[in-house]
């Protein structure tokens, strides 16, 4: 397949890339300054010059507090840029898939968020990631959304990223005991966004790896060999920051597995697996 990524420095994009030029696709890394999503002459120029088969949208403007205050950018990246891909894809008939959040979720709920729970985001940015899953749909019939949260991997710069780095270092952190999220391995989630790229069956699917999810202090207190002291945890109700977060955003998918789409590994091995390449590395430097 001939791929278009965008966000390619990113996280996730960065792991997209990998895996899809592993496997053989042509790809098209187009980090912001290649296309600025929210420009929709730029977009539709863009996709028209290339015309790949899919486009994995991995751009968007993820600093959740900052999303309180500037608006625009919110929107702009986080809704108005994925339906200028939408029409974009149209055009060239060409599928869409998308990345949503588990922040579209209100998380009073105390179970898992399934595609039959409503969404009812709290903070600006899970409004703008709303508004960006109903642009996806409303401008193209073969758009794919995905939920996903807790996401963690090598080029992160979210905490979960950091926290392996962090403790082998022997560095103390703070970590919330009552907040639950099912977390996401980047190289993991990059794979199944390229599988229902080329299934190519719109709707809304919820990607995060297997389990029964966790909290930050479980997930910080999974990585091996750290020393248990050098981990403080905090109640959810000490979180003082500009953007409310649902305490609890576990997500399970109620049609992946009827598709044929195995789950992804459990969060535990996945973790085992990150964290031993960051220990791998420490050694190495």
């Amino acid at each position: 397949m001939k791929i278009l990524v965008t966000g390619a420095g990113g996280l996730v994009g960065s792991s997209t890339i990998k895996f899809c030029r592993e496997i053989g696709d042509t790809v098209i890394a187009a980090a912001r300054r290649q296309i600025d999503i929210a420009d929709k002459e730029s977009v539709l120029s863009f996709l028209q010059a290339e015309k790949p088969d899919s486009v994995i949208n991995c751009a968007a403007f993820t600093d959740v507090d900052g999303c309180e205050t500037d608006r625009e950018k919110n929107f702009s990246a986080n809704a108005d840029g994925v339906k200028n891909l939408a029409l974009g894809c149209r055009q060239i008939n060409a599928n869409l898939v998308t990345i949503s959040t588990d922040y579209v979720f209100d998380g009073a709920k105390t179970d898992f968020y399934t595609q039959r729970d409503d969404p009812n985001p709290q903070s600006e940015y899970g409004k703008a990631k709303l508004l960006g899953e109903q642009m996806a749909k409303n401008n193209l019939a073969r758009a794919i959304v995905v939920r996903t949260g807790w996401i963690f991997g090598a080029n992160g710069k979210n905490f979960l990223s950091h926290m392996p780095q962090l403790l082998l270092a022997g560095k103390r952190i703070k970590v919330i005991r009552d907040s639950y999220g099912t977390p996401t391995y980047a190289p993991d989630l990059a794979r199944r966004l390229r599988e229902l790229a080329e299934l190519d069956l719109p709707g809304i699917y919820h990607v995060t790896n297997a389990g029964e999810g966790t909290t930050y202090e479980g997930f910080a207190r999974f990585i091996a060999g750290v020393d248990q002291n050098l981990i403080e945890d905090v109640s959810f109700a000490d979180l003082r920051r500009p953007a409310p977060r649902p305490q609890n955003s576990k997500l399970r998918c109620l049609i992946s597995e009827k598709l044929g789409l195995k789950p992804l590994q459990h969060w535990q091995r996945a973790l085992e697996e990150f964290a031993g390449s960051r220990a791998k590395q420490k050694k190495d430097e």
